[in-house]
């Protein structure tokens, strides 16, 4: 087996689907298949079953797939550590970033650093601040860029912070909000794994129990902050999101939130990274970029 197998093995497991599969390696189908077969004769077990959903791993086929992804990971770390020897800015980046900032914030940066380190051949991976963190741990990113405030304890570097506000169409009276309609936003579940964050939910919660004996009205519950803005455009109601999803040519009201002890109510985005990375020069001068590119 060679790395082209293992990131064909990978890909199947992805996708579920072999054509899928082989138009990510740019390669056909039936070239795709016939690779599966070479190596279910070479081991003398099957690898995939077909069913009418699609292509599915045997228990082998998932033990194989494992194998795959740690020797891609110790491929990808032996070529990053010869070239860090050089001290060259060169080679692999893997990125894992929150699904906002991939979309807003991270193309111009990644534009800058590539105009300076062309050689650097960038991966970037968009998935919830939890499944970054644990691709972190198992070092299959280099970098991840978080929002919310979680329990990471090695280095990572605040990158912004945004008001958390009161969005309405027009001007309210806070004392008037449990008597209103209220558009909740609710984060995705999630599954249970080592990083759990403060949800949103309980920042507003804490916010809203500071100031009122009477539970809020809640008329929709959303899973994007996006959608909860567009709700209220429509006249159905208020909600409390960061403010940074909220422009001037939206024209709605909007109100920073504060504690009773006068703390803002914020949403953080950090920047996280396992300090032995530093070493590699490639990491270490992406870390120095970004922390330049957002001093506090």
């Amino acid at each position: 087996m060679n790395e082209k197998d293992y990131m064909m093995l990978q890909f199947v497991a992805e996708e579920q689907s072999l054509t899928k599969a082989a138009e990510r390696l740019y390669i056909t189908q039936p070239a795709l298949t016939y690779r599966l077969h070479q190596m279910e004769k070479e081991l003398g077990v099957p690898i995939i079953v077909k069913n009418s959903k699609g292509t599915k791993l045997t228990p082998e086929g998932e033990y194989l797939v494992e194998y795959a992804r740690k020797m891609l990971d110790n491929l990808h770390r032996m070529k990053d550590y010869i070239t860090n020897m050089r001290n060259e800015v060169k080679g692999h980046l893997r990125i894992g970033v929150s699904s906002y900032f991939g979309l807003y914030k991270l193309p111009p940066l990644l534009k800058a650093f590539r105009d300076q380190y062309p050689e650097v051949q960038l991966i970037v991976t968009c998935a919830l601040s939890t499944e970054i963190l644990e691709l972190l741990t198992r070092e299959e990113i280099h970098v991840g860029v978080v929002r919310g405030d979680y329990p990471w304890y090695e280095g990572r570097h605040l990158l912004h912070d945004e008001h958390i506000c009161l969005i309405s169409q027009q001007k309210l009276e806070l004392e008037d909000l449990p008597r209103l309609p209220q558009i909740c936003y609710k984060q995705p579940r999630v599954h249970a794994g080592t990083y759990a964050p403060l949800p949103f939910s309980e920042t507003v919660g804490a916010w809203w129990h500071e100031r009122f004996h009477a539970p809020p009205l809640v008329t929709m519950q959303v899973d994007s902050y996006e959608t909860c803005k567009e709700m209220v455009k429509h006249g159905l109601g208020y909600t409390i999101i960061p403010g940074i999803f909220v422009t001037p040519e939206d024209r709605l009201h909007k109100v920073e939130l504060y504690r009773k002890n006068g703390e803002p109510m914020k949403r953080n985005t950090w920047m996280v990274y396992k300090e032995t990375s530093l070493q590699l020069a490639t990491i270490g001068r992406f870390v120095d970029f970004m922390k330049e590119r957002h001093k506090q």
